[in-house]
């Protein structure tokens, strides 16, 4: 039922502040914008990240998938009806329609209809006088924290068409669309948070672009650069604190064979990442305490100091 990750909407204090950041940072170009929202695209779909001012603290407020060939509305609200899951008709900036609805933990999801480009060039055959020098290649993925992860895979398996790409241990799942490892995935921590968005990039030399570019913009890794063990991809993350999320930008995952079988692995820093090295307590933590002691490397620090 659904083809791809569209867009991420998040909530922020301010949108023209915000907007720039996030231009800044990740090599966002900018769509249509005001005072009250702002559309950043990677390279030529219409959007990738809305950002809206809005009742509630920042973070994020839902994420969109863009459905399948052939798959309509209709077709989704009957489907929902049938497992008697509420949703509602929305209105989509630049898309038009859509349909929302919230998934177990109550993390907002919008769908909406497959619109084709009327320009199905490559990028690398365009011109532009708009985008910068380094930016992603898209929004891919999305992955959230949650105290009950089986009944969030058994939502996002019987509700929305996703399958099962692989377990960590018994708490984390991760889970495809199409022949990319993962579209989405949950691990138990207790509580419920979206922990990060993807980006992704065209290959390891574009990542030490985009690392170098971090640092230079004062904005530290909390963990990487590394290689996910199950999924095979190179990996980073950067804290957005503004918005209370992760950002991870990654290349080379694993594309899945179509009779690919879920499979399970250790849930041991093997497990997480190939190269060996886990992340910080921080790393899954959103207090201001925790944003300040990853900012401080106080962890390396204290354990350098007490001969740990």
């Amino acid at each position: 039922m659904i083809l791809r990750a569209h867009h991420a909407t998040l909530r922020v204090r301010d949108v023209p502040e915000a907007r720039a950041r996030w231009s800044r940072l990740h090599g966002l170009s900018g769509g249509e914008d005001d005072e009250e929202r702002a559309l950043l695209r990677c390279a030529y779909e219409d959007y990738c990240l809305e950002l809206v001012t809005g009742a509630g603290p920042p973070g994020l407020e839902h994420v969109a998938y863009e459905l399948g060939a052939g798959v309509a509305l209709g077709d989704v609200a009957a489907r929902l009806d049938q497992h008697r899951v509420s949703h509602d008709r929305v209105e989509v900036p630049w898309r038009g329609p859509g349909v929302r609805l919230q998934d177990p933990d109550g993390n907002a999801i919008v769908l909406i209809e497959r619109v084709v480009s009327e320009d199905r060039r490559p990028a690398v055959a365009r011109f532009t006088d708009d985008l910068p020098g380094y930016h992603p290649r898209r929004l891919q993925h999305f992955n959230y924290l949650t105290a009950d992860t089986p009944r969030l895979a058994r939502f996002y398996q019987d509700v929305l068409g996703l399958a099962v790409s692989d377990w960590i241990g018994d708490g984390a799942v991760w889970m495809h669309a199409d022949r990319d490892h993962h579209i989405v995935a949950f691990l138990d921590k207790g509580y419920s948070h979206v922990h990060h968005i993807a980006f992704e990039l065209t290959d390891w030399g574009e990542m030490r672009v985009a690392l170098d570019h971090l640092a230079q913009h004062r904005r530290p890794l909390a963990w990487g650069p590394g290689r996910h063990t199950m999924a095979q991809n190179l990996f980073a993350y950067c804290r957005m604190s503004e918005e209370q999320l992760f950002v991870e930008l990654f290349c080379d995952m694993e594309q899945l064979e179509p009779d690919h079988e879920p499979r399970s692995f250790a849930d041991d820093p093997h497990g997480s990442n190939a190269w060996g090295i886990l992340p910080p307590r921080s790393y899954f933590r959103f207090d201001e305490a925790s944003v300040q002691a990853e900012v401080a490397q106080l962890e390396a620090l204290q354990g350098l100091r007490t001969g740990g």
